[in-house]
């Protein structure tokens, strides 16, 4: 089989399928990403030409800033690379799998693979449904699954025979099988800057933010999530040029701690995310597949627009159309944010509402497995 996807949360939903599919059949599955070069586990085997790209795949018609910075960067040179390479391997999946939206789909096509699937992860009637070409691009595929009912009835309305077996997102923070991080705080979050290049200026931002509320709630502190392909030591940079005490923590999977004064504020993490959400009272997520997951871990989401963070309100929109009430959104700068956070702290009802509304909207776990039976019985495994 051949995944197909066009970002970081794409391709950790990939992975996680193809490793389900590897528990019931015999198949080897490879990876070609539309952008970036992610980490991603074993379950997957890359292949194709690979680029960063400055958006990190946050691509939207409208968004021209994004576009123009990844035609600079080298995208129709990438794009056509991966044409070629789609050629070269010409029927020789016995299935490709579109992850993302209907761009990777269309890539996928051309590998005229024997077997074609979409796995919809970013559009929903709930902010965005699936426009006139997406649904007559849908059509061609042999298996169409979408985030949730909704957005597959008004597809299975327009002769596109989707479903929606589950939110594989749900599934990616299987908090049950995790184990819990021993935490010196008293009271925790959990900060998902993001993937892309800007989550250095947004960790930045969102631990400013804490040690604000730290310096008024004592025995409040906070855990920080360093996706792959993202390094630590520049994380440590960022924050000593911010006027952080950085100290080396003995621990493989939390490489430093951030100190105010003689105070230990926050704790780095490379490990699971979802680790981090046992004892989390709220993520700061400037994230995007992590923050669905949070949400689907019932788990209240604060996000903010700074000044730092013009670049991509159209996404955080779509997001918040997603999420509904299980995220809020802050306008302004660290004194807002700070503030907004102290009050979700001290509400445990709304709190409670938040991640309620986190685990409507997502959908209950176990997506993962019914798609892959799905994928299984369309090729006969």
């Amino acid at each position: 089989m051949l995944f197909v996807t066009n970002g970081h949360g794409e391709v950790a939903i990939g992975a996680h399928l193809a490793a389900q599919l590897g528990l019931t059949c015999d198949v080897q599955c490879d990876h070609l990403a539309l952008v970036g070069d992610f980490a991603h586990g074993s379950a997957m085997s890359d292949v194709g030409p690979r680029r960063v790209m400055p958006s990190g795949g946050l691509l939207a018609m409208g968004n021209l800033r994004n576009w123009w910075a990844d035609l600079r960067g080298g995208l129709l040179g990438h794009l056509l690379e991966q044409l070629r390479f789609a050629r070269r391997v010409h029927g020789q999946y016995d299935a490709a799998i579109a992850v993302g939206d209907v761009t990777v789909l269309l890539l996928a096509r051309m590998t005229r693979s024997r077997r074609l699937v979409f796995v919809g992860t970013a559009k929903s009637v709930f902010v965005a449904p699936y426009g006139m070409f997406e649904e007559r691009v849908l059509a061609g595929a042999d298996l169409v699954f979408v985030r949730d009912e909704p957005t597959a009835a008004r597809l299975r309305g327009h002769r596109v025979p989707a479903r929606a077996p589950g939110n594989i997102i749900a599934d990616l923070f299987g908090l049950e099988e995790l184990p819990r991080v021993a935490t010196p705080f008293a009271t925790t979050v959990a900060i998902f800057p993001g993937s892309r290049a800007d989550a250095y200026g947004q960790a930045r931002f969102l631990c400013a933010v804490v040690r604000s509320v730290a310096a008024l709630r004592p025995g409040f502190g906070a855990w920080l999530s360093i996706a792959p392909g993202l390094r630590a030591e520049r994380f440590a940079e960022v924050f000593a040029a911010d006027g952080w005490e950085v100290h080396p923590v003995n621990d493989p999977q939390s490489p430093f701690a951030l100190h105010s004064g003689k105070v230990e504020v926050l704790r780095a993490w490379t490990g699971e995310p979802g680790s981090l959400l046992h004892s989390a009272a709220v993520v700061l997520g400037q994230a995007g597949t992590a923050n669905e997951a949070a949400a689907a871990a019932g788990i209240p989401i604060l996000a903010f627009e700074h000044s730092g963070n013009r670049a991509h309100p159209w996404y955080r929109k779509r997001q918040r159309g997603l999420l509904g009430d299980a995220m809020m959104v802050v306008r302004g700068e660290r004194e807002e944010a700070a503030a907004a956070l102290l009050q979700l702290l001290d509400d445990p009802h709304r709190r409670a509402r938040m991640g309620d509304a986190g685990r409507e909207r997502m959908g209950a776990r176990g997506g993962t497995r019914r798609v892959a039976q799905g994928i299984a019985e369309l090729i006969g495994c």
